[in-house]
């Protein structure tokens, strides 16, 4: 579509890869760059949770049950779609977007759509997916700063800004790891600050 460039993690429509299709309860981690005034028309969702973070500009979000908003970077924005809802994505503003859009399977399917969105979230505050029994960090680190990764099934780490550490692999912008009954492992920033979503899923 004009004015937008997809990069996707997991197989994601016409990419398709088929070993690559799901991570614990991630089905996809998708990175959009919007110019201004492009984005995503009426579409339909259903049976997903769907997690949005925007790493530069405004993302305008506005959907069937009611819920209009403007995403900005830091804020945690989250829509279960439940047996059905639809919504539309939008760069409404002057700047170039770019946001991380990521997809989990509930545990259950069906169920009412719900809406929910936490301004200016905390590293100290996990946010919380029940539906999907999974749980998202956000870990800003400044230059040369350790953190620790969470003991759990499996472990989703992508770098949204900055270069880091993790084992014996470099991991810049875009990267991400997974990680499948790990524990003890830390996050390290190396050459600036660093900014890293990681999923903790049972």
């Amino acid at each position: 579509m004009a004015g937008i460039d997809s990069f996707h993690a997991f197989s994601f429509g016409p990419y398709y890869e088929p070993h690559n299709l799901r991570f614990g309860a991630l089905l996809a981690c998708n990175e959009e760059h919007l110019g201004p005034g492009a984005g995503f028309d009426e579409h339909p969702h259903s049976h997903t949770e769907i997690v949005t973070w925007v790493v530069t500009g405004e993302l305008t979000h506005r959907d069937s049950a009611g819920h209009e908003s403007v995403i900005r970077p830091g804020d945690v924005q989250h829509l279960s779609a439940g047996a059905g809802v639809r919504h539309i994505e939008r760069n409404a503003g002057p700047e170039p977007l770019a946001f991380l859009q990521m997809w989990l399977a509930p545990l259950e399917p069906g169920g009412t759509p719900s809406y929910d969105i936490v301004r200016g979230i905390a590293d100290s505050t996990p946010y919380a997916v029940p539906a999907a029994a999974a749980l998202l960090h956000v870990r800003r680190l400044a230059p040369g700063e350790r953190t620790a990764l969470p003991d759990a099934p499996a472990v989703y780490v992508h770098v949204v800004d900055g270069e880091v550490a993790l084992a014996d692999e470099e991991l810049g912008p875009g990267d991400s790891a997974r990680l499948t009954g790990e524990r003890g492992l830390d996050v390290v920033s190396y050459g600036g600050r660093a900014e890293v979503l990681v999923w903790e899923m049972g």
